[in-house]
């Protein structure tokens, strides 16, 4: 296994794989940690968790150069993802006592409740994206809810693993509660059959989505799915223009673009399509690529040379097709796997910058006639993780968002981003179940009824 930098294409390091022998004895080590831990109490519990925060912060620029190097983010931005896994980190630890308590529940019987109990060996399947968020969002509620996890990360991000498995076990954590498993795709299916592991959490693409759920759905074991998106950002005659086009841009631009809830698909009526479209380059074009350890960076490298072709080749078939090209689209010369800001206009049905996930620095213009076909244009999607409007009239923009949008988080007049405070995940092909606030933490516990006569 090998940690190859995208800006580069030099090799940082190579990893021993592990067998499938070796992954079993460690499954069965992770079991026997958890027998201990499920017994250990919310307070010590949330010591260790907010532990393992300020490990984070007081290693934030070790980790976010680790991050950068392995998969191209921005150094900026992998300080504030190291900063947003600590925060989770407190959130939890603060808070999981409350969200765990036992609810009474008034009934015949003498006393009846609802407890919440842990499931046991959880395995994480997570993306090189955002290499640390994805990991401590599942893993510090999960810790905390008393699980043991086991971590599949991406295979270019194996440094990332192994960092975040030595933070938890700096801060005090048993050595194999969580464990990062060195394997490639090959072995899940059989970890995931395995019948100590109790639970599976995949965030990734709508195709592994598919695959984790019909193996684990074979298997009766619990699953949370986090998957692809083509999230529309709408902006009706009544926006703030200017506002709008610069939260649209961000939300595309983050991380390179390589986001799930990156502003994909930006609907506006034709009255203001020439302006927007301006606007947009113009916004857009602002975005520095080059050298992600510089600080004055804002593009990075697509993490890997197959997913640059292939975003490439998402571009030129959608030109293809009729969309026209206002900025970028060019392949830039030299080293890395870099794609430039591209702006694509008059994108349609039919065409892959309206129908696929486009994971880079692209946006897709698609002018409507009126607001129904707006919301029209908006919901016609596989896939169904965010998307937002903007509008000087609140109360609409509410209502659009809160009944008309086909979404898991559907913001007005900002950019879609998750929060530990709130629940995070889709509908449709963008998978089920979620994460983060009180409702994620309650996807791994038994919820349990106590029936005393």
């Amino acid at each position: 296994m090998k940690a190859v930098n995208p800006a580069t294409g030099e090799v940082i390091r190579e990893y021993q794989e592990s067998s499938l022998a070796e992954v079993e004895e460690q499954i069965g080590r992770t079991h026997e940690a958890f027998l201990s831990w499920r017994e250990t109490s919310f307070g010590y519990r949330s010591e260790l968790v907010a532990k393992a925060g300020g490990i984070l912060r007081e290693r934030k620029e070790d980790y976010a150069r680790l991050m950068t190097a392995e998969m191209g983010k921005p150094i900026a931005e992998a300080r504030a993802e190291i900063e947003k896994c600590a925060w989770v980190c407190d959130y939890y630890a603060e808070n999981t006592e409350a969200f765990l308590t036992p609810e009474t529940v008034v009934t015949t019987a003498s006393r009846s409740y609802v407890t919440f109990q842990p499931l046991g060996v959880v395995l994480a399947i997570m993306p090189w994206n955002f290499p640390f968020w994805q990991v401590l969002r599942f893993g510090a509620p999960a810790l905390m809810a008393g699980n043991a996890a086991l971590l599949k990360h991406a295979p270019s991000t194996p440094g990332c693993a192994l960092a975040i498995e030595g933070i938890l076990q700096e801060a005090g954590f048993p050595e194999d509660l969580f464990k990062s498993l060195l394997v490639g795709v090959e072995h899940v299916e059989a970890i995931i059959e395995h019948p100590l592991v109790r639970a599976v959490t995949l965030t990734g693409s709508t195709r592994a989505g598919r695959e984790v759920a019909k193996k684990a759905g074979e298997m009766l074991k619990k699953t949370v799915l986090e998957l692809g998106g083509n999230d529309p950002y709408i902006i009706l005659e009544d926006a703030d223009l200017e506002s709008a086009i610069e939260a649209c841009a961000t939300a595309r631009l983050i991380n390179s673009g390589q986001s799930c809830i990156a502003a994909k698909r930006i609907i506006v009526l034709q009255s203001q399509k020439e302006q927007l479209e301006k606007a947009l380059v113009d916004e857009m074009s602002g975005w520095k690529m080059g050298d992600p350890m510089e600080e004055d960076t804002r593009i990075g490298p697509i993490a890997r040379m197959d997913l640059r072709d292939n975003l490439h080749r998402q571009v030129k078939e959608s030109v293809e097709k009729g969309a026209r090209l206002l900025v970028g689209g060019e392949l830039p010369e030299g080293h890395g796997t870099f794609y430039p800001v591209t702006v694509l206009t008059d994108v349609a049905k039919g065409m892959p910058a309206y129908e696929e996930e486009l994971f880079g620095p692209v946006a897709a213009i698609i002018g409507v006639g009126d607001e129904a076909e707006a919301l029209e244009v908006a919901n016609d999607t596989v896939y169904g993780l965010g998307a937002a409007v903007f509008t000087g009239d609140l109360a609409k923009g509410e209502q659009i968002a809160a009944e008309k949008l086909e979404a898991g988080s559907c913001f007005v007049n900002d950019f879609v981003r998750s929060d530990p405070r709130l629940p995070f995940g889709g509908i449709k092909d963008s998978g089920y179940g979620r994460e983060l606030s009180s409702f994620g933490i309650r996807e791994f516990v038994n919820i349990k009824t106590v029936y005393i006569k």
